[in-house]
């Protein structure tokens, strides 16, 4: 027995030398408190941590007294409840292709595409030589009634004069009565034509009026003001507001939108119209500014129904009118049913 504990103890490892060089401090002890100091700092750090970020939803919750946990609780209130989202475009309430009245050559024009002009401005003219002429024709034809007239007057005058000398003069007994008949029927006479040439020379009047206003056709003005979203015709193309009959022939010169009438058209089906009212907000996005919400109003609903498609059309009216709203831009909005 005294031989086996004999063994043991020359197993043993002798700390006696090492406790004397190293201080007393075992380096296994000091490896031991190294690691337990750093397991505390990293629970005292997950202690002090900062509290969830706002919208998350806290799934450690504290249990209430009866040992239940308790619910969780959204650190942010729900979000406004959406409606219903549907498609359409940017359209204009007011568009036109702008043409003259008349049929004739074009001359100039005045517009480029994308120009911005007034209400009246000129955006072309047409040739204008040969109604020119006819206005400069009638306008002499005019002068000269005026001059009948007043040589009408002149006669009239004197014969009146005559009249009244011719008259006296018989009444007197100092001349015949067939002078002073004679004189009579010389004014009216001359009362009828100057009546007759009168009339002429109004009837002058307005066919220089009539003429004019024709010149002045050949000058194409803007209806509104707005912006040259396309230009339809060059210099020496023939225009015609009836039909085009040709290559060179066109049916207007430009096409006008007011940018101020923008609104958005959009296609509902009609199972879901009920879920629509006149003057409910909506939010609108534009595809080529997905970022950017639009805020909107329900304007009118059309009253009808595509058959084709089974759609009603609604017009959304812009709460505010922006330069980046361009006219046929396509765009998803969401009918707020609920919102706040």
């Amino acid at each position: 027995m005294q031989d086996r504990v004999d063994k043991l103890q020359s197993l043993s490892i002798d700390r006696s030398g090492e406790e004397q060089r190293g201080g007393g401090v075992p380096v296994v002890a000091v490896l031991v408190l190294a690691l337990v100091a750093a397991g505390l700092g990293l629970a005292a750090g997950w202690l002090l941590s900062p509290e969830a970020p706002q919208g998350e939803v806290r799934t450690d919750a504290p249990a209430d007294a009866s040992g239940t946990t308790a619910p969780p609780v959204a650190a942010a209130s729900a979000p406004r409840s959406r409606g219903l989202v549907a498609s359409g475009y940017v359209v204009a309430r007011r568009q036109a292709t702008v043409s003259a009245e008349i049929t004739g050559r074009i001359r100039d024009v005045l517009i480029e595409e994308g120009a911005r002009v007034e209400a009246g401005e000129v955006l072309a003219r047409l040739d204008d030589d040969r109604a020119r002429l006819d206005l400069e024709l009638l306008e002499t034809q005019a002068r000269a009634a005026h001059l009948r007239v007043d040589a009408l007057q002149a006669q009239l005058a004197e014969a009146r004069t005559v009249s009244d000398r011719a008259r006296r003069l018989q009444e007197r007994g100092f001349g015949p009565v067939a002078a002073a008949t004679a004189a009579q029927a010389q004014v009216d006479s001359l009362s009828a034509q100057l009546s007759a040439s009168q009339a002429d020379a109004a009837a002058a009047d307005v066919r220089v009026a009539n003429q004019r206003d024709l010149v002045e056709r050949h000058v194409v003005r803007a209806p509104f003001a707005g912006v040259v979203i396309a230009k339809n015709a060059q210099v020496g193309e023939i225009l015609s507001p009836v039909s085009a009959g040709g290559g060179f022939t066109r049916t207007g010169v430009a096409t006008l939108v007011d940018m101020g009438s923008l609104e958005l058209e959009i296609d509902v089906n009609e199972g879901q119209i009920q879920r629509i009212r006149p003057g409910q907000p909506v939010e609108a996005v534009l595809d080529a500014y997905p970022d950017w919400d639009v805020p909107a109003v329900v304007e009118a609903i059309i009253p009808t129904a595509d058959r084709s498609r089974a759609t009603i059309q609604v017009r959304v009216r812009f709460l505010e009118l922006d330069p980046r709203l361009l006219p046929d831009m396509a765009a998803r909005v969401t009918f707020i049913e609920n919102g706040e």
